[in-house]
C-alpha cells in the first residue's frame, strides 16, 4: 500500500483506488496544517499523527463504519490536539480546455470576500475570479497538495445554472494535466447538482482535522 497521502491522492486522480478490503490504511499527516480520515469504497484512509498500532485498538476489524463514526473521531481528535469538522464528499474531475467559461472571469485581486478569506485558512496558491452576476470560483491547493475548488453563486441568479458554469471554469483554470478536487457537504443538493452537471464524480468523503 501507499506511504502518503499524497500518493493515495494522485493514484485516485488516474482511477487507482485503495483496494476494496474493509481495511484501514495509516499514513502520516499531510502537513502541520490538517489531518484528515477519508473514506472510499470499502476502504479508509487515516492521516494523522498516530500509529497504526494506535488505530487498531481503537477499531473493529473490517467495520467500514467505525473510522467515520462520533467515538472514534473524537479519540482522534482528543490524540491529535485538533478538532474534527464536518463531513464532506469528495468530488473529481479532470482539466478541460479554457472555454468562454473562463473568457468572462476577473481575477480578484481584494481578498476580502468571505469565501476568499475562508479558503486561504485551508489553502495556498489560493486564485480568486467573480463573473458579471457576482458568482465567485476559488482554486487552490489544499490537502496533501491537491488543486481543489470552491463556488459561490449569489441568490439573485440560483438555479439558473451559473453554479454548474463556474464549476465548469474551475476545470478550465488548472493544468491541462491536472485534476480538481470539489469538497461538498452532503446536505448541499444544490452543490451536489452543479458539480455532477459539471462532470464532477464522487469518489469518496473525507473529514478534516485542523
Amino acid at each position: 500500500m501507499m506511504t502518503t497521502l499524497t500518493q493515495i491522492l494522485r493514484s485516485i486522480e488516474h482511477d487507482a483506488f485503495p483496494p476494496p478490503d474493509l481495511g484501514v490504511t495509516v499514513v502520516s499527516a499531510p502537513s502541520a496544517r490538517e489531518a484528515c480520515v477519508m473514506a472510499f469504497t470499502a476502504h479508509t484512509v487515516i492521516a494523522a499523527e498516530v500509529d497504526a498500532a494506535w488505530v487498531a485498538e481503537r477499531l473493529p476489524p473490517e467495520d467500514m463504519v467505525a473510522p467515520v463514526a462520533p467515538p472514534f473521531l473524537t479519540a482522534l481528535a482528543e490524540a491529535t490536539g485538533r478538532e474534527a469538522h464536518c463531513l464532506d464528499a469528495m468530488l473529481l474531475a479532470p482539466a478541460q480546455p479554457a472555454s468562454d467559461l473562463v473568457s468572462n472571469l476577473e481575477e480578484l485581486t481584494d481578498h476580502t470576500h468571505p469565501r476568499i478569506v475562508r479558503a486561504l485558512q485551508y489553502r495556498d496558491d489560493v486564485r480568486a475570479y467573480v463573473d458579471p452576476y457576482g458568482g465567485v470560483v476559488i482554486v487552490g491547493r489544499g490537502v496533501a497538495g491537491r488543486l481543489e475548488c470552491a463556488i459561490e453563486v449569489p441568490d439573485s441568479v440560483q438555479g439558473r445554472g451559473h453554479g454548474r458554469r463556474l464549476a465548469q471554469a474551475a476545470r478550465a483554470l488548472i493544468p491541462a494535466d491536472a485534476h480538481i478536487w470539489a469538497q461538498v457537504t452532503p446536505g448541499n443538493a444544490a452543490s451536489f447538482r452543479a458539480f455532477l452537471a459539471a462532470g464532477y464524480r464522487i469518489v469518496g468523503s473525507e473529514i478534516l482535522f485542523f
